[in-house]
Order: C-alpha cells, then structure tokens, then sequence
C-alpha cells in the first residue's frame, strides 16, 4: 500500500507522480516559441492528465524561459485548465551569458523577486503553487531569503515554498530565518543514482568514495513532513529501452532484472523503475522529465505496484554492482 504523499497531508491535492517541463519549448536558445513547440507541450500535457497527473515542475531557465512560455500559451487556450492542476516552478541559477565564465547561483532577494515575476508573466498566472529554490548558492544570506519569501507569499504570488538538491543542514538554516516552511525537497534519486539509500548504510563504515548524497537528508525530510521529489527518477531510460552497448555490467543486469519483472506484473519496464522509488516508505514523489507521450503513458501502472522487500532489494544491490556488508 503505497503511502500519503506529505503533499496531500498537508492538504494540497497532488498527483502521485508530476511531470517535469525541461524538455518543453525546443532547444536551450534565444529562438521564440513555435506552433509545433505549442502542440508538443498540448500532447505532454493530455499524456499526463490521462493517467491521473496533475502537477507540473517548471523551473525559469528550463530551455531559457520557453518551457513556462509553452504553458503560458496552453493557459490561453484552455482558459479553464489552470484551476484543474497545480504549478511548481524554481528560481536561482543564471544561464552562462556571453562573457561569462560558468554558469551561476543567485537567492539573492532581488533575483528570487525578479525570477518569480519573470516566471509569472510567462506562464500567464497570477500564483505559483510551490517556489523551490533550484541550488544552494554558496553566497546565500538566509535572512535576505527570509524577506523575499515573506514578500511574495504576502502578495500572493507564491502558495507554498521549497527546495531542490539541499541537504538537511540547508534546510535548517534557510527554516531558521524563514517563516513559511519549506515543504518540498527535490533531489537527484532513481535505481541509478542510488546514493541516497548508500547513505543510510554508510553510517559507522567509510562512506563508499561515490557518496555525495549528505547522511541524513532523507531522515531530516521525512521527519519534517517534507515532500521528497526525484528528479531524474527514469535515469534517462537507461533500464527501460535505452541502447546498452558500452554501459557498464551492473546497468546491463539492471536492464534484464527490470524487464524480467515487467514481464511478470504485466507492466512496462519504465513502471517497474518508478515502482523501485514510489515503493520506500519516504512516499517519494517522481518528477518524470520526458515529454513524450508515449513514454508517458508508459508510466501509468507505476502508483498502482508495489514491489517486495526482496524485488527492491534484488534492483538495489543489482543496480549497485556490490553486495551489501
């Protein structure tokens, strides 16, 4: 019995599984929005609305801004829909500029004040329903955060805040100054970035070298009551169709162990994958990032399975090519 997301105890009606919105708008340039780019993002849209998904993942660089541009235009079209489903988005990294030698971080409050009105004005809405804030920024002052997070939940701009790839620590300073609470986490897990259950193991051991997932993250998040999102949770289909030659033995085995599986609950191999995250009791929450529809619809068993101790386990060790101490 898969469990409540934090997300509806805490009231908000999200879908068991969201969609992510990167790969919408075409490419990472200045080229505008197109009527394909439009239909495309109409077709994701009906895809995930057929199997019960309500909840969109934007984030303002996501293809340069075109990605909110895209729902912007679907809103005009469906003038009812924005009421039917709920809007995450992000704010603080800045694209590398002509000039510039990287890209960047930025929680600053005029560029989470700025970012957020930007984000607004492309998607055509009057309120973003959850604010993550997208990276920690080395520079961050919590208290300017705090002032900037309090101005647009005054202004009604932003329903509910949170924050993507911060580990418990972070979070703790930010909910120190802050006084809305931080209700979301969203982080980089799927059956191939596992580093986040090696972590719980890794306690009174050598942390195995890979390990970049902070100790303690998933605990500090499920004792807050604090949504845990993947991004990344289909691991670019690299168990479910994806190409193999080259890839290391443990990701082949993975592959074989996934559709082995699908093969035996009548599901698809992009379900089991899902159904391998949705089946911890953290209840997390995928954020599936393709916007194909098919590929989408492939996903449409996964809230329905639930995997043994013994299949999650056989995924975990198999997709980590070691086995356990």
């Amino acid at each position: 019995m898969l469990r409540a997301l934090p997300l509806n105890r805490r009231g908000i009606p999200a879908s068991r599984i969201a969609l992510g919105c990167m790969g919408l708008g075409g490419g990472w340039d200045r080229e505008p929005v197109t009527a394909e780019n439009v239909k495309q993002g109409h077709e994701a849209l009906d895809a995930a609305l057929s199997i019960g998904i309500n909840f969109f993942d934007h984030a303002d660089i996501y293809t340069r801004g075109k990605a909110e541009k895209v729902f912007g235009q679907i809103f005009k079209e469906r003038p009812g829909l924005r009421g039917d489903i709920l809007l995450q988005s992000k704010c603080g990294i800045k694209l590398m500029e002509p000039g510039d030698l990287s890209n960047s971080f930025d929680l600053s409050r005029e560029h989470i004040l700025s970012s957020v009105d930007g984000t607004l004005a492309r998607l055509g809405t009057e309120y973003i329903d959850i604010l993550l804030l997208h990276r920690p920024d080395p520079l961050m002052d919590p208290e300017e955060v705090a002032e900037a997070l309090h101005q647009l939940k005054a202004s009604g701009k932003v329903r509910h805040f949170g924050v993507s790839n911060m580990s418990a620590a972070q979070i703790q300073l930010l909910q120190t100054y802050c006084d809305e609470p931080f209700i979301v986490n969203q982080l980089h897990m799927s059956l191939s970035r596992i580093s986040w259950v090696d972590a719980v193991l890794s306690v009174n051991r050598d942390p195995w070298k890979d390990i970049t997932f902070p100790e303690g993250t998933m605990e500090y998040c499920r004792a807050g009551n604090i949504q845990l999102q993947a991004w990344g949770p289909l691991a670019q289909g690299l168990f479910s169709g994806r190409p193999l030659e080259g890839q290391p033995e443990k990701v082949v085995h993975t592959a074989a162990m996934v559709q082995r599986l699908a093969n035996e609950k009548g599901t698809t191999p992009e379900a089991i994958v899902l159904a391998w995250l949705m089946t911890h009791p953290a209840a997390i929450q995928p954020v599936i990032g393709t916007v194909n529809p098919l590929r989408i619809a492939a996903c449409a068993d996964a809230d329905q399975l639930e995997l043994s101790r013994k299949e999650w386990y056989e995924l975990y060790v198999t997709s980590r090519g070691e086995k356990l101490p």
